[in-house]
């Protein structure tokens, strides 16, 4: 079986590139801008805005982007212990399109293109700082090895109406101020409200090529879920969940709303969270948790996941906000235990057949950054399954009322464990794993560097 990683932008010019770049502009001559698209390592969308005629480049030479794009802070700021900054001589390194991520932009004014971009060196390697070039890296070490990961990715999400105030300049969402209550799970009149967002959607996810299932009303005023399809290219499922998030941003801008995938933008209210389902396929395009010895190898996959998990807990849970979410009783998960059929846990087992049996990762809130995600998820699943590790028992009823292992609940313990962690570094590689302990460590640091307002007004 082939590498389940497409051939996506390594070398300048491949005969693929060129022809994806000459398709595009002869089906859109008309073309005047283009914006140039790069995730950095805490999932934050970052490039720039270009005339169209400057998309040649992305697919026929590079676009020069610093390096130091990837020592961001979440606010957007340097952070100069990562190495990548001034002492470096900031240097550019080239960014080369992603194919398959060419498309127009629905929502803009006039004819837009975008294209994900990923980082290569000055010399022409791939920059091992890029979150997607590391999961790339990461998808062929586990292909040599035969193993090769199937996923799907479901997103939650906030719209909110900009109109109003809910709560210290936080807008309401959309249906709130008809009832704190108006909960409406699973409501299909809450979908009939907003139909023509939904169809502005899910228009926009098939022009991206993006494999939209269903849209779900879920538990609280304004939120939203969207699956996407299994895909048997992971590197192509996380670049689609960065560009749903895009795409439902700018289609609920164009509606006069605000979209947020906010891990926890209300405290009375459900968290985001974004679930992954990972099945592991072998060469022959078999799962391996089917069939003779599928249950062992599953049970031993969920193993490496739960003994990974509070080292690598920082991954999934990547902002001092996201760590709100996880409380008991909030179907957010705050022990690494497993269970079948069962959404208390961390780990869960979904009625299936065997042809599709796989385990959902329930831990990672909406704004994490899917390549890391999975690149964590398919070390520790491998880990798992090449050491034959065994599970504790599955829990029974509601895991929050369990005795397994508790996660860290605060994002400086989560980061602590993560710098004593030797997963970490073979999950994203030595690179990459310092650099975003770097960046937690500087964002922690800008947190305690505040008083809050609750503070003030306790003394004053």
């Amino acid at each position: 079986m082939a590498s389940s990683t497409a051939d996506d932008g390594e070398g300048f010019a491949s005969a693929e590139h060129e022809a994806e770049y000459r398709a595009f502009v002869e089906k859109h001559p008309d073309l005047e801008a283009v914006e140039f698209l790069l995730v950095d390592p805490n999932g934050v969308m970052r490039g720039k805005w270009a005339p169209g005629d400057a998309l040649k480049k992305a697919y026929l030479g590079g676009v020069n982007f610093p390096m130091s794009l990837h020592g961001l802070d979440v606010w957007g700021r340097e952070v100069n212990e990562t190495g990548l900054h001034i002492e470096t001589g900031d240097k550019d390194g080239y960014c080369r399109a992603t194919r398959g991520t060419l498309s127009i932009v629905p929502w803009a004014k006039r004819k837009t293109a975008q294209v994900l971009l990923q980082t290569f060196t000055p010399e022409g390697e791939p920059f091992l700082a890029d979150p997607r070039q590391v999961l790339k890296k990461k998808i062929a070490e586990v292909n040599e090895k035969g193993f090769f990961p199937v996923v799907a990715f479901e997103l939650e999400f906030y719209l909110l109406d900009p109109e109003t105030d809910w709560d210290d300049g936080m807008p309401a969402p959309v249906g709130a101020t008809a009832g704190p209550d108006r909960l409406r799970m699973y409501g299909l009149d809450d979908l009939a409200e907003h139909a023509d967002l939904f169809d502005m959607i899910r228009d926009a996810a098939q022009e991206m090529d993006l494999p939209i299932d269903t849209i779900i009303k879920e538990a609280a005023p304004g939120q939203f879920e969207v699956n996407l399809k299994h895909r048997a290219d992971p590197l192509k499922a996380a670049d689609d969940v960065i560009l749903l998030r895009r795409i439902v941003i700018g289609c609920a801008r164009a509606h006069g709303l605000t979209a947020t995938f906010m891990a926890k933008p209300f405290l009375e209210y459900a968290g985001n969270g974004m679930h992954v389902h990972a099945s592991m396929l072998d060469r022959d395009e078999r799962n391996i948790f089917g069939g003779e010895g599928g249950r062992a190898r599953l049970e031993s996959a969920v193993a490496g996941l739960l003994k990974t998990m509070p080292e690598s807990l920082l991954l999934f849970i990547n902002t001092w906000n996201g760590f709100r979410r996880i409380t008991p009783g909030s179907y957010a998960p705050t022990r690494a235990v497993w269970a079948e059929n069962n959404r208390s846990v961390a780990l869960r087992i979904p009625v299936s057949n065997e042809d599709n049996r796989r385990v959902e990762h329930r831990i990672a809130g909406a704004d994490a950054n899917p390549y890391l995600v999975l690149a964590a998820l398919i070390q520790g699943m491998t880990e798992g399954i090449e050491g034959g590790l065994v599970p504790p028992p599955p829990v029974e009823g509601n895991a929050y009322d369990d005795d397994g292992l508790f996660l860290p609940d605060d994002m400086d313990d989560a980061l602590q464990l993560m710098e004593k962690s030797a997963f970490v570094d073979r999950a994203l590689g030595p690179l990459l794993a310092k650099v975003y302990k770097d960046l937690k460590r500087a964002e922690i640091l800008a947190f305690w560097g505040e008083i809050t307002p609750l503070e003030r007004t306790t003394y004053l």
